[in-house]
Parts: structure tokens; sequence; C-alpha cells
């Protein structure tokens, strides 16, 4: 249990990070990849049938009977009821050869000879990981979400890899996010070609003051590229993970900063991806306020037939509720999904939001593993070199490391002491990271600093306090709880130290300072890393997989139809009845089989 009503009120304001398990495996890392099954998939040989005629039947009679309608006899005993397959002529079609044979008093049954083939599992060595695909009640490596594990609860993916191959190469889906690393190993190959369009980079950035055609993700923000990765990873390629799909173009579009994005870059953003072509456009974010703007774009994008899949958001409220409303997931219009997140139990998650109205189906949304930009640092303060009254603490059992000033922080009505000039730092050897485009330093700060105090974070290159011939990033005073993102790109191949300092006079005090979920996040060209996160935002992508899938199958399909099939093609959930539209867990296989009820066909019953 947490001790404190302010440690509660930390990670509550930090719950999303908290999260989060860090984990970055390599490829090889993982463990192996399930065996490869036999299926069948509905297909048959096209000039061939098989007869099963009566016992009494000779062989040579057999072959006579066969060879009386011009056909020809390959085995007259196949398999423990004496089957007899029968080639048929160019020009004579299975329907008709079954018909003819079904007319014959010496034969009991014929059907075609079905096509069977591989269960199509990719030889990506991550693959087994992916519980959301194909789910054998496997533990998740770095997973730290406490769930259960009930094999078969996934989205069918193996199932639908057999009707279409994983191929949704013709749909462009557009990951409206915190930007993509397109030079990943898992992701360069399936990256859109916007190059006539002068975007050369497979995508755009939207945040001012950043490069206008490079979505890469400026911040070293890895969650963009985790998005993308879920929806198409390429697959079969013996490198890290795969995407629902195995080929597909995913256009970049940098909207938003690890702080979030505005209506102006999201609306930017959505306008882009309409305009050059997208189908698909995956929003795994959300906001609280209705933005009539956004909203108008939502609008041009279902007039341009485009499908927006959205998050449902990751306060385990109720998305109906008008005190908890979460957007774009709310907007009524019909070309939005908005996706609850389910555990590895298909369980509605205690962090996802729900709502009979406006949240239309579950999907994977804990323990997913996928893509990450570059090399993450993480740190637990415990071997930070500190003054005064800092501390490294956890604020109970179970709760996340924190470094704290004063020492007792996690109880209730402690302060800072007046004249302190206390300083925590730590060298950090980033040589290994040479060659990263940015090397950005994440944390979350809780602080209540009274007027004329200030508390502060800086960086030296060599190492040692950084506050001594180093570089001040901020200093600040007041009250406030933020998520932190500072470029320290410049350390990037040398030594550098890090630290934080509290500096008070005598005029008053308050309640000190918080740090936890602190880590260096990179992006480093090729990059073959992955991690582990759970989300809302991580159950999105799985959705506009499917979503590229189905209009890839299916190439006259509007969006409405893309729509209906994802939100009824799936499987009833007991967890998701009365919490979503459906009721349903999205179904790869069962999206790519629905077919939509004819409108306007009217039946006639005649006779006495």
């Amino acid at each position: 249990m947490i001790a404190s009503k302010r440690a509660v009120g930390f990670l509550a304001c930090f719950g999303a990070a908290a999260s989060i398990g860090y984990s970055s495996l390599t490829a090889g890392q993982a463990m192996p990849r399930q065996m490869v099954k036999a299926r069948s998939v509905g297909s048959y040989v096209g000039d061939e049938v098989l007869v099963k005629f009566k016992s009494a039947l000779t062989s040579q009679a057999r072959i006579n009977a066969v060879s009386g309608f011009g056909d020809r006899a390959l085995h007259t005993n196949v398999g423990t009821r004496g089957l007899t397959l029968v080639k048929l002529p160019r020009g004579r079609s299975v329907e008709d050869a079954m018909n003819a044979y079904r007319a014959m008093t010496d034969v009991e049954s014929v059907q075609p000879n079905y096509i069977y083939k591989k269960l199509l599992a990719p030889n990506d060595p991550s693959y087994a990981q992916l519980w959301g695909l194909h789910n054998t009640g496997q533990a998740v490596v770095g997973g730290d979400f406490p769930t259960s594990r009930v094999p078969a609860a996934d989205i069918g993916a193996e199932q639908a890899w057999d009707m279409n191959g994983g191929d949704c190469g013709s749909a462009i889906v557009a990951v409206l996010d915190t930007g993509v690393n397109h030079t990943h190993a898992d992701l360069a190959a399936n990256m859109w070609d916007g190059s006539s369009a002068g975007f050369p980079n497979h995508g755009a950035n939207f945040i001012t003051g950043e490069v206008a055609n490079d979505p890469m993700p400026a911040d070293a923000d890895g969650h963009g590229t985790h998005v993308a990765a879920t929806i198409g990873a390429v697959g079969n390629n013996s490198v890290g993970t795969t995407g629902v799909c195995w080929k597909v173009q995913l256009m970049a579009l940098r909207a938003l900063t690890s702080s979030g994005g505005t209506t102006a870059s999201v609306v930017a953003g959505l306008s882009f991806a309409v305009s050059h072509g997208a189908k698909v456009v995956n929003m795994s974010f959300g906001g609280a306020a209705f933005d009539p703007a956004f909203q108008s774009e939502i609008v041009n994008a279902r007039d341009n037939g485009v499908v927006v899949v959205a998050a449902a958001g990751n306060d385990g409220t109720d998305n109906d509720d008008p005190a908890t409303p979460q957007y774009p997931c709310d907007f009524s219009q019909d070309n939005v999904i908005c996706v609850a997140a389910l555990d590895q139990a298909y369980g509605l998650t205690a962090f996802s939001n729900f709502g009979a109205i406006n949240v239309d189906v579950g999907a994977p949304g804990a323990n997913v593993l996928s893509a990450w930009p570059g090399v993450t640092i993480t740190d637990d303060f415990s071997t930070w070199t500190r003054s005064g009254a800092w501390s490294a603490t956890s604020c109970g059992s179970g709760a996340p490391p924190v470094l704290v000033n004063p020492s007792n922080w996690c109880t209730v009505g402690s302060t800072y002491a007046n004249g302190a000039n206390d300083v925590a730092y730590r060298d950090f050897d980033l040589s290994g990271i040479a060659g990263s485009l940015n090397a950005v330093a994440t944390f979350s700060t809780f602080h209540e600093i009274a007027a004329g105090d200030l508390y502060g974070f800086a960086r030296r290159a060599g190492g040692g306090n950084p506050f001594s011939g180093g570089q001040t990033v901020f200093q600040v005073s007041g009250a406030n709880a933020l998520d932190v993102s500072e470029n320290i790109s410049a350390c990037i191949g040398a030594t550098c130290s890090l630290g934080f300092r509290l500096t008070s006079g005598g005029a008053g005090v308050d309640g000190g300072i918080a740090v936890g979920f602190f880590g260096i996040n990179t992006t480093q060209p090729g990059s073959n890393v992955y991690q582990v996160l759970n989300g809302t935002s991580m159950a999105t992508p799985h959705v506009s997989g499917v979503a590229a899938m189905i209009w890839a199958y299916n190439p006259n399909y509007t969006y409405a139809d893309v729509v209906n099939s994802v939100k009824f093609g799936g499987d009833f959930i007991a967890a998701l009845q009365g919490n979503t539209v459906s009721g349903r867990a999205v179904d790869a296989a069962g999206s790519l089989r629905f077919v939509n009820p004819p409108v306007g066909v009217t039946a006639v019953l005649s006779g006495p």
C-alpha cells in the first residue's frame, strides 16, 4: 500500500507512466516461435473432386463410371472410406462434376478436394511474445501488468493470415502520434512512400519549430513507433516482432510531443492523412474537451471514406458520463471506432475506459511488446550522489522508486528545510549510444516550492556536480505536476551527469519535490529495440491493423462496411457486455468473414 495521500496524488498524476514496463528487448532475446500447424482455409483444387462410391463397386467399375463423364480417376481408394480422386478435364467445373456424380445411384457422396496449408505463423523471433495475435497463455518477458492468462484469447490473427497472408499492402494507415522511427529494422520496409508528394521521410511533422517533412520523434518518444509496429511491423522477415499486417503502408505523422498535441497539430495531421490517401488513421490519444475544429476534421475524414480508430482512454472511467468524456472516442461520427483495452485473460483492464454508447470494441492492451526508437536507460536513484535531505525511497510496498526532498516527503505535512542547497546527481556513461539521432532525459516530477525558493535540473559534460560548471536546464518555483522531456543530445557518446537541486532561503517552506520514472530515451538509426507497454493506446493499433486488413481484402468496401466488419465480426466477451457498443472483442478472421446483411431486399412467400 502507498503510505500517504501525497504519494497517491503523485501516482494519480503519472499513472500512465507507472503502467509502462520498460524491457528493451532485442530480437535475439525473445522466446522461440510456436510450431506451425496445418489448417483448412475453405478453398479447394479447381479441377478435382472426391467421390465416395458404394462399397460394392469394384475399382474397375469406379474407373469406368468416371471415364463415362470424360473424367479421369487418379486414385480409387483414398483413406479409410475408399474415396476416388477424380481429375476433371479443362472447362468442367467442380460444381458441374459434383451435380453429375450426385445424380448417380452408385454414389454415396461427392465433395471438393479442399486445400489445406500451413497455418501462417511468421518466423520473427519475438512472435511468441505477441499474445494479442496468438495467445498460448505465455508470460511476456518484461510484462508488468498483473493478470491471469487464458490461451486462445486473442484477435485470431493466424486464421486471418491464412485468408490473406497478412497482406494489407494496398492500404495506407496513418499513425497520428509522436512520430515514428521509420528506419527501425522492423518498420523500414513497410513505410509509406511519400517521395512523389514531396515527403521522402514517409510522412510529415506538425509540431511548431520542428522540420515539417521529418516525422522522426525529435524527443525520442517511443509511443508512435510502438503503435506503428503493432499495426505493421514487417512479418516473416526473421526480425523482431510482426504487426497485424505483415505488409502495409505506414504513414508517419508527428502531431504530438511527449507532452501531447494541440488542436492545430492534430487537425493538420488528420487533414494531411485524408488528402494523401490514408484509409485508416490511428489515434492513440485523447482529451476531455469537445473540440469543434477536431470534429469538423473527423467529418471531413468520413466524407472522404476514411476510418478513424481511437483509444478509449486510461482513466478507468465511463466515457458516456458527461463528466468524464474522451475525444476523439466520443465523437458521434460513424467512421470512428473507439477501443477499450483487454488483458491476457480477455478481461477489461482496470485502467481502461468503457462506455455502452461511445466505446465500440475491445482489443489486447496489456503487456504488448512492440518496436521502440532506440535504447532506453532506466534508473531507480539508488546510486545517485546526494546532499542535504535528498533521499531515494518508494513510499510503500510495491510503489515505484522516487527521488524526494525532504526525505520524509511521503508523510503528510512534511516540508523541506530553510537554508537548503541540496543537490542529487548521477554520472551516466552514454558512450554506448554513439550514433544516436537524439537523447532525451524523461521523468515525472511533482513539486511544491515556496516563492523565492528554486527547484532546478542541470547537466554537465564529463560528469560531476552538474550545478558546478554545468548547464542549468530549468529552475522553477510554485506547485505543479509535470512530465518532463529534456534534450541531452550533447551528451551522446560521452559521460554526462544529470541532477536536481533545491535551494531555499528563510522566507518560508513548502511540501518539496518528488521525481519518478526517470530514464534516458534515444532514437537510433536502424533500431532493433522493443519494449512492453500497457494502455488503450496499445489496443487501438490492433484494431487499425484489422481495419486495414479488411480494406485490403475487400477493396470495394465503404468505410461503413469496414466499421461494421470490425464491430460485429468480433467475439462476444463477457467483460465487454454493457461496457461497449458491440460487446465484442475484435477478431481479424471473423471480420474478414463478416458479410453485411442485404438492405432493401424483400422476401415474398408463395404457394398454397
